[in-house]
């Protein structure tokens, strides 16, 4: 009988992390059935969702109380979904909050059904009660560092480390094919890049812009790049077109890691692509701002590591500047940055400590998706 598999995505991030799962569990097992909630990624792999999830991409506390009816609508929406298509595995992909309210209108409706968490929340940083929590709603968890498994071992969590996913969807950019493009020549190329959800833009986004700005106007022939995610394309290109200074907005899915690898510095918000750019060996100034309660509340009660962006953890030590809230400022920004621009003896120590950081976060490994796809069929 044909193994059936749904996969719940709510975030961008996500959507390309099941896009990746599906095509690695067709390879294994070529008659399993699929079906789920993604986004564009995993409908270009014929999984289409049953509802858009761009409405599920906010972060913080605010932001998370205002979405919160739509949360529990859709999270209910999603379990219907699943329930109606009567899976041996359900596969919930990150997304904490949205994923677990998922898991338990499952664990309720179909008892017998196998849950897998694919990327845990980040217990190792704050809340590490989160542990217990999964332990009890879901069946198995694919991890993306080995120091995470030790959080779930007092609760019986079976877990697989898969390695992160941006490791194995590495493709080397073209880095000159991108500057002949789009007539850059050997002009320094400083890229934005802006996150991948509306929050992101709206709180860090005029950070980076202005830092550029700022470095445009000191830096002789300076470009401007602006890498867009597919769901705030719109936006991204409305704000690169409101600067006094001229903007390239790329944002085609094809031709982002042509631009990491153009790139003589980036200015990021924190996420999953200050990976994705460390693997293009370009360096980078990393910034990010949360509503106001949401970082008091952070700072006083939930996150405890010292680090944000991942190279930095993996490293212990900062070696990619990062300002957090009051510390991202354009100015600060701009002042890390500029060097980085200006000296290839510094961009070459910076991308030597981040090539470094990135061979122990298991660069060079079997990818992510081949792993996760091998634990989901051995739960099924």
């Amino acid at each position: 009988m044909s193994r059936r598999i749904f996969i719940v995505a709510a975030e961008a991030s996500g959507d390309a992390l099941g896009a990746d799962l599906i095509d690695a569990l067709r390879a294994r097992a070529p008659d399993c059935v699929l079906a789920g909630v993604g986004g564009a990624a995993m409908a270009s792999r014929g999984v289409e969702s049953a509802f858009d999830i761009r409405s599920l991409a906010v972060l913080g506390l605010i932001d998370g109380l205002k979405a919160y009816p739509r949360v529990i609508r859709l999270a209910d929406a999603a379990a219907d979904a699943a329930t109606a298509f009567a899976p041996d595995t359900v596969v919930l992909i990150d997304s904490w909050g949205f994923t677990l309210r998922v898991a338990q209108r499952l664990r309720a409706r179909l008892p017998g059904v196998k849950l897998v968490k694919y990327v845990g929340p980040q217990v190792w940083a704050s809340r590490p009660g989160r542990a217990k929590t999964l332990a009890a709603t879901v069946d198995h968890l694919i991890c993306i560092h080995d120091f995470e498994t030790p959080f779930y071992a007092p609760y019986g969590l079976a877990c697989t480390v898969s390695g992160h996913p941006a490791l194995g969807r590495y493709r080397k950019g073209d880095g000159a094919a991108f500057r002949a493009r789009h007539a850059l020549g050997d002009a320094p190329v400083l890229l934005v890049l802006p996150g991948s959800r509306g929050s992101e833009l709206r709180r860090t986004g005029p950070v980076l812009f202005a830092a550029a700005g700022s470095l445009h106007a000191r830096i002789k022939d300076l470009r401007v790049v602006a890498v867009a995610a597919r769901a705030i394309a719109a936006d991204v290109r409305a704000s690169a077109a409101a600067q006094g200074y001229s903007v390239l907005v790329v944002d085609e899915e094809e031709h982002k890691e042509d631009a990491f690898a153009a790139a003589t510095v980036a200015l990021a918000v924190s996420g999953t692509v200050t990976t994705e750019v460390g693997l293009q060996e370009a360096p980078m100034v990393v910034g990010y701002r949360l509503g106001w309660i949401t970082w008091a509340l952070a700072r006083l009660f939930l996150y405890r590591a010292p680090f944000i962006t991942l190279m930095n953890v993996a490293a212990g030590r900062e070696i990619v500047p990062e300002f957090i809230q009051t510390r991202c400022t354009a100015h600060n920004l701009a002042q890390a940055a500029a060097p980085l621009i200006e000296s290839p003896v510094a961009r070459a120590r910076q991308v030597a400590a981040q090539n470094e950081a990135l061979a122990s976060m298991g660069r060079g490994g079997r990818p992510a998706a081949d792993i996760a796809a091998e634990a989901v069929l051995s739960v099924v």
